[in-house]
């Protein structure tokens, strides 16, 4: 950006519940505790996270790999219904109304497997009967059978992983398909009566450009799906654009300062509403599943490298298939899965709250905080809010406060500063910015 807060590099990290969406669950002494006592009612969403990919793409840190052994699919299958079942009687007073199926690539799941899944989460979580229930597909790894098959099965909103539409930016990217493929795969959805569709597209990669950027935006908005993510690309440890990172032809901080204000006014322009920092939807398509993250509400998450949400306590699973799938097959074992377990209350609870409402579009509402945690926002944290709003990274809307295009940007550095420190350090480290 042409202006620095501070003089800090503003780094744009939108993506911590897209994260979310593919990490951990476990059984242990702590996931256990949680098993065996009833819910108090409400509301509830399924995580379930597919671990194989055809090819692992050179960005990619979320937990998957290219099986060898073809056996792993209906191993993996039934370990997955096994650990529902087990967490059958907890959930038996929730009423599921959002399921998930990510990874990886579900797709990349032999059809009938996938099929159980999706039938499985069905029967034993006894979902409202207007549920929204996603599938991620990859282009190129379903067909107009699949999405009929699993459209009859409870399917009823499939997310597409386009990433861009330019061919260059594809390859860079190390993806397996074409926009060609990608095409295909949007027209056998809809002609298999999928009627609400997500796209997700990247900015930030190798080369792009604002102009090609916006290029990819337009090809896709033709096709009118219901619902666009844009995700910045990062950078992550451990993966081969990291050891690449000094070489890759990156667009500076400012060149994506540029994309994403573009962007953002592009789809606004198309009918996609802005909900949250990455997520951009036609009126009435909202991700049901995606906001039970960002409005603190409680989910649970199944496989390997998935996190929970329950009964006020957050908990993951060990990023291992194997160590994952012993577990369950030994529950009476000393094998444990669950890699980490917190309860979520007092400051680590009300940093939550902040961080997560901030990455909305509609904000923070400065009442429900105040019946929420009996304190005012304003009083606690309200002193570094004037230079924000005169700055144009926030405005005051009503009853809300919220961040603006440039402040989502830059929502990292804006929540360090207006936070304190015993707020940002009272926050699992999985569950920071």
């Amino acid at each position: 950006m042409r202006e620095k807060l501070a003089g800090k590099r503003l780094a744009y990290n939108p993506d911590l519940w897209y994260d979310m969406q593919c990490n951990n669950i476990s059984i242990g002494e702590e996931a256990l505790s949680v098993m065996t006592g009833q819910s108090t009612g409400g509301k509830l969403g399924i995580y379930i996270h597919i671990p194989f990919c055809y090819s692992k793409c050179a960005y990619c840190d979320f937990y998957s790999f290219v099986p060898k052994d073809p056996t792993i699919y209906e191993r993996y299958t039934n370990a997955l219904l096994s650990h529902m079942e087990y967490y059958k009687n907890a959930a038996s007073q929730r009423t599921p109304d959002s399921v998930y199926i990510g990874g990886g690539t579900p797709t990349a799941l032999p059809p009938e497997q996938l099929l159980r899944i999706i039938r499985g989460v069905r029967r034993i979580f006894h979902l409202t009967k207007n549920a929204e229930y996603t599938v991620e597909v990859n282009p190129a790894t379903a067909s107009y059978k699949d999405f009929l098959h699993m459209r009859r099965a409870g399917v009823n909103r499939i997310s597409i992983g386009l990433q861009s539409a330019n061919a260059e930016e594809l390859k860079a990217l190390s993806r397996i398909h074409t926009r060609e493929e990608f095409a295909q795969c949007f027209q056998d959805a809809r002609r298999a009566k999928i009627e609400n569709i997500s796209v997700d597209l990247m900015f930030g990669i190798p080369r792009q450009t604002q102009e090609s950027l916006l290029w990819s935006i337009d090809y896709v908005t033709k096709l009118r799906p219901e619902h666009i993510s844009l995700y910045n690309l990062k950078i992550e440890p451990g993966t081969p654009f990291y050891r690449l990172r000094h070489q890759l032809p990156l667009p500076d901080e400012d060149t994506e300062f540029d994309m994403y204000r573009s962007a953002c006014a592009f789809l606004e322009r198309r009918g996609y509403r802005q909900y949250e920092i990455s997520n951009f939807a036609q009126p009435g398509k909202l991700c049901r599943h995606n906001l039970k993250y960002w409005n603190c509400e409680e989910y649970l998450g199944f496989g390997p490298s998935a996190h929970s949400y329950f009964n006020g306590t957050r908990f993951s699973f060990v990023p291992s298939i194997l160590a994952y799938i012993r577990g369950i097959e030994h529950i009476d074992s000393d094998i444990g899965i669950t890699a980490s377990s917190e309860e979520i209350k007092g400051k680590a609870r009300m940093g939550e709250y902040i961080m997560l409402k901030f990455r909305l579009s509609d904000g923070l509402p400065l009442g429900e905080f105040r019946r929420t945690f009996g304190s005012d926002f304003l009083e606690l944290y309200g002193a570094k809010l004037p230079f924000y709003l005169k700055k144009g990274y926030m405005v005051r809307r009503g009853d809300n406060i919220a961040l603006t295009h440039a402040g989502m940007f830059v929502s990292n550095y804006i929540l360090s500063d207006i936070l304190t420190f015993a707020d940002l350090n009272a926050i699992s480290p999985a569950n920071q910015f």
